[in-house]
């Protein structure tokens, strides 16, 4: 695969993945298209070597694997979800001569970028079927259907100066000038889209507010790639198409959970038992699952801040990664990224095997360091661990630049583990 075939093949999963559950249920097609068989966690298994597996949790996390006799795994870790505005389970606001939505923000998002863009509403609905059965499905609206408008200048003069947004009273998407709107009957007609007429009644919904505007190249020679949620589903096509390209007899495994930016801590986030139950599974022995453990290397695979050219007094000079110029090592003393000498080694040698540049970030001393499912996943599992990412400007905002090279080039050293 070269390069343009994998960047646009990353555009299409962006704009085809709103959510979590979008995401997770892109995947698993592309696994199934690639020969991997669907496991269920409720399920006994029949693992067999030379086979090729994948199972899900809660349609928002997910866990590829290859089963060979070779034990010492190459792990991708990820994460499916983004920082967003999520629909209240009450959202409908009607004053002032509109329809509102209330919503309550997830994760540590970048909320100016938020106002007046066109945005869509996609997520999760549980409802009742006319047998009386709880149902779960997806829906995406796709249709531009809300904005956030910003007060004008003209009444708040201060505002490119001072202007701070309240989470509960300045965010609320606006709808419509109708008042009679009802919100079942839209999430109804939404069902109706998908071929389901018999939703008796709406239980519950996991829905997010997302931007219209489409994945697209920036750049005069198209040097970078702008789109919400590259954080992190740049990294999860990254291993995707790393485990999908590689032949059964080589063992490597990804995961990709949610709720990394809230914390990780659910039953379907890192913190949670998904992916050490599964290894367990894998190897229910306990000295071939040790063994299998201390052999194997974990890539927390996330996104990295790059120098950004207007601020470049936020960044050590020293550990200040430039956007098309390779992985970024992440480094932190107090272990907010995982990597050590050993794992930082493994990582230079196999770059440098395949001709790929690679850079290091620290963070300023002075500032506070982020943190990724890397220390999560090193501290309950006991495996060696490495964090790394790809160069991005404007994290957490609703559309976020990388570079276009970047990313085809870790696809290329994660394959190169394998050799």
């Amino acid at each position: 695969m070269n390069k343009n075939d994998f960047n646009e093949g990353l555009l299409g999963f962006l704009d085809a993945s709103p959510t979590p559950f979008h995401a997770t249920n892109n995947m698993s097609m592309m696994l199934k298209n690639a020969g991997f068989k669907k496991l269920k966690e409720e399920e006994t298994w029949h693992l067999e070597e030379g086979k090729k597996y994948f199972v899900t949790r809660n349609d928002a996390s997910i866990i590829a694997f290859t089963y060979p006799k070779e034990k010492a795994y190459v792990m991708v870790g990820s994460h499916t979800d983004s920082p967003n505005l999520k629909l209240k389970p009450n959202p409908i606001i009607k004053e002032h001569g509109v329809v509102k939505f209330g919503v309550e923000p997830y994760g540590g998002l970048l909320l100016n970028p938020w106002f007046d863009r066109d945005l869509s509403l996609a997520g999760k609905v549980a409802y009742l079927d006319a047998q009386n059965k709880i149902q779960e499905t997806l829906i995406d609206v796709q249709k531009s259907i809300a904005i956030i408008p910003s007060l004008a200048i003209h009444l708040d003069r201060k505002a490119n100066e001072e202007r701070s947004i309240n989470m509960q009273t300045d965010i609320s998407p606006v709808l419509s000038s109708n008042e009679d709107f009802d919100f079942e009957a839209f999430i109804k007609w939404q069902l109706e889209k998908n071929e389901i007429r018999d939703a008796k009644e709406i239980y519950a919904s996991e829905l997010s507010f997302y931007s219209t505007q489409k994945a697209s190249f920036v750049g005069l020679r198209d040097d970078f790639i702008a789109s919400a949620r590259l954080d992190n589903l740049l990294s999860c096509y990254v291993g995707l198409l790393s485990i999908c390209s590689i032949s059964e007899d080589k063992p490597m495994l990804l995961i990709a959970s949610d709720h990394e930016e809230v914390g990780s801590a659910s039953s379907s986030g890192a913190a949670g038992s998904f992916l050490e139950n599964t290894l367990k599974r894998m190897y229910p022995n306990y000295d071939a699952y040790m063994n299998m453990i201390r052999t194997s290397i974990m890539v927390s695979a996330d996104n990295a801040h790059a120098l950004h050219p207007n601020y470049a007094d936020k960044h050590d000079k020293n550990h200040s990664p430039k956007i098309n110029n390779g992985v970024v090592i992440k480094v932190n003393a107090n272990q907010r990224y995982a990597s050590n000498a050993s794992t930082i080694s493994k990582f230079m040698n196999v770059a440098q095997s395949v001709g790929e540049p690679y850079q290091q970030f620290v963070t300023r001393s002075d500032m506070g360091c982020g943190s990724t499912i890397g220390p999560i996943t090193a501290t309950r599992l006991g495996i060696d661990t490495l964090d790394i990412g790809l160069p991005t400007y404007a994290m957490h905002s609703i559309r976020e630049l990388a570079g276009a090279d970047d990313a085809y080039a870790l696809y290329k050293i994660l394959l190169a583990f394998n050799e």
